[in-house]
């Protein structure tokens, strides 16, 4: 259900949005060139020299998660579905809540990593890798347009500032900052990023509250929109299970939050992100509260991801309209730089090292690393104009189109953690085949399920595989670090695996098998 009337106008002036653009935009950069200084290895600007604790830790889990999709799809989730949309969208905190065991994990097991495509690529070989790297890139990048994408609305729908100015200045803020201080720049700006949106979203919420009555709310949705308050909505159903699916697999497979993990010292992963759901749960409902209110208050919408905006800034004035920028920015800079950061550590440790290496013979150091993060984040930046510049789709439908994607990479990830006989074979049909049906219900029913569909046929194709192909992996392998060098002809070098697990420090033959 699309509203499709004419907007109620603009709250902030063209002068003021231009204003607080370039405010806030000067202090994120200044912010980022600081907290940069601290940068001054690849280690340092790619995991934050692994020695992050809880405050700053749960503050990026919180910051990161709270993206403008939640300020703003939690509301058209509402607006669309009901009460049942309102809470679609709060289930994506247990991801992060599930997440949290997974990450003590992973950096128990690889100390030195960085990127969850090399954990893929460790475990399963080529054969897991390949597919799961080709799935990390599409999302990031689906995720960053998403985000380019809600800058833009956000800033034409409160001060009628040109969708493709406001998207463009966003965009190129957080790389600006991304590009000087890397991970130190991006957990730093988070810190201060979520106590602004966690206190900003509080104020408005009460605001909104002081101004609307729920009763009337419930009164007017009865009368005009009573399947929006059914619990028997099958639209509403699907998206809650598929937005559940949809959080494990966003959390499970990108390197946002695997890289964090290991960022974070040990110990620290787990607690950071349980505190971190705990916070982030409540924000999708109020934000949700904002789309059910909209019909009730007679405020006309024709873009439906901007409706939590502007009702708050409708009723709030000026006021609310800033204090709405504010959140919606800080939680657009939070998600871009994550993702600008934890992208360009897939670019170069998984496709620009292993080619330079294998292919060209170079030796990656440390300062080639850090130059290839630079090129990778300015590319980045680059695709995700293009992409978003033409504004095709709603975050909805642009975001959820990677939905099968990554609710195929779950089982893959769980099993790979935890069990020794998942293969390479079980990993490699799991994800193929969650995709390739994933997509299909997409276009055939809608977004709404594509992850539930995506994540189903992943598990039963994994469990299968595993039963009939499964393997004996030895997890100690991981905890080696891959650049560590071997002595030219010791015993200790390992062949080249056929999986392409091969190469590996620890790997030894037993039996024709690599352990």
């Amino acid at each position: 259900m699309l509203l499709s009337s004419t907007d109620t106008g603009r709250i902030l002036s063209q002068e003021a949005g231009y204003g607080m653009l370039v405010l806030f935009g000067l202090a994120w950069i200044g912010l980022g060139v600081w907290w940069g200084r601290r940068a001054t290895t690849y280690d340092g600007f790619a995991v934050a020299g692994r020695n992050v604790g809880l405050a700053l830790g749960t503050a990026t889990a919180v910051a990161t998660w709270v993206t403008s999709n939640t300020t703003m799809l939690a509301p058209q989730f509402a607006l669309q579905l009901g009460l049942w949309g309102a809470l679609a969208y709060s289930t994506a905190s247990f991801g992060l809540f599930a997440f949290a065991p997974l990450s003590g994990r992973i950096r128990r097991l690889m100390p030195h990593g960085y990127t969850a495509v090399e954990f893929v690529r460790r475990r399963y070989g080529r054969l897991g890798s390949i597919p799961f790297l080709i799935i990390s890139l599409f999302y990031a990048l689906t995720w960053l347009i998403s985000m380019a994408m809600a800058g833009g609305k956000l800033l034409n729908a409160l001060s009628g500032i040109p969708y493709e100015v406001g998207m463009t200045v966003v965009l190129v803020v957080c790389v600006l900052y991304t590009l000087f201080g890397g991970m130190y720049a991006v957990i730093g700006t988070d810190f201060i990023q979520s106590i602004i949106i966690l206190v900003g979203l509080v104020v408005v919420a009460i605001a909104v509250l002081a101004h609307v009555d729920v009763a009337d709310v419930h009164q007017k949705l009865q009368a005009d929109r009573p399947m929006l308050l059914s619990i028997l909505f099958p639209a509403a159903l699907m998206a809650l299970f598929n937005n559940m699916l949809f959080g494990f697999g966003e959390i499970f497979h990108s390197n946002v939050w695997w890289s964090r993990a290991f960022a974070m010292r040990e110990g620290i992963g787990p607690k950071a992100y349980l505190l971190g759901g705990l916070l982030w749960l409540p924000v999708p409902i109020v934000a949700g509260f904002l789309g059910l209110a909209a019909p009730a208050l007679g405020i006309g919408v024709s873009q439906p991801d901007t409706v939590g905006p502007m009702v708050a800034a409708t009723l709030l004035g000026t006021g609310g309209a800033l204090l709405v920028f504010v959140v919606v920015f800080c939680s657009l800079a939070s998600s871009i730089d994550s993702l600008l950061a934890a992208t360009s550590d897939l670019v170069v440790n998984d496709i620009a090292e292993p080619i330079a290496g294998q292919m060209m013979s170079i030796q990656a150091t440390d300062a080639i690393k850090r130059r290839w993060s630079l090129f990778a984040i300015i590319g980045l930046g680059v695709i995700t104009w293009c992409a978003a510049y033409p504004n095709i789709g709603t975050l909805a439908t642009v975001l959820f189109f990677a939905g099968p994607m990554v609710g195929s990479c779950i089982w893959p990830i769980i099993g790979g953690l935890y069990f020794r006989r998942s293969s390479p074979i079980a990993a490699c049909a799991a994800m193929v085949a969650g995709t390739s049906l994933g997509l299909v219900a997409y276009f055939m029913i809608g977004w709404f399920v594509a992850s539930l569909v995506g994540a189903a046929v992943s598990g039963v194709v994994f469990l299968i595989a595993m039963v009939f192909y499964p393997d004996d992996f030895d997890f100690k392998l991981l905890s080696d670090s891959p650049d560590a060098p071997l002595a030219v002809g010791s015993a200790d070098v390992a062949p080249i695996d056929p999986d392409g697990r091969g190469g590996m420090v620890g790997d030894s033959r037993v039996g024709g098998e690599t352990r």
